[in-house]
């Protein structure tokens, strides 16, 4: 397997900035856009799961990197609680809301998988 230098070339960061972009993007329009407090709160753990990606990738020891990903995970729990609300308050399209689900659910498969990969690697 090649070894990944770079927080960039995870494939977990890269889904959790694509999260990122959509959240941004849609939270511009419509009755989050008017929702100052709602918004901000979506966006900061929208931009909190692929910065904590980043920053655990950038820690020396496994056990350190392992939490920075716990703290990703996290905020991806955060997001989805806060994506049913927007669905009950109708605040987004039941589309985009789908959209949004896919993406956090395929950046939270991914972070649970490098979790495993790198628990694994520091127990061999």
């Amino acid at each position: 397997m090649k070894t990944i230098t770079r927080f960039e070339d995870l494939h977990c960061w890269k889904a959790a900035r694509l999260f990122a972009k959509h959240a941004y993007q849609f939270s511009q329009g419509g009755h989050l856009a008017n929702d100052w407090v709602t918004r901000s709160q979506f966006r900061r753990a929208s931009l909190s799961i692929m910065n904590n990606i980043a920053e655990g990738f950038g820690r020396f020891s496994t056990k350190d990197s392992i939490r920075f990903l716990d703290i990703a995970k996290a905020s991806c729990n955060e997001v989805k609680s806060m994506l049913y609300l927007f669905e009950d308050i109708e605040y987004l399209p039941i589309t985009t809301i789908q959209q949004l689900h896919g993406e956090l659910d395929s950046a939270a498969k991914l972070i649970n998988g490098f979790i495993r990969y790198l628990t694994n690697k520091s127990q061999a």
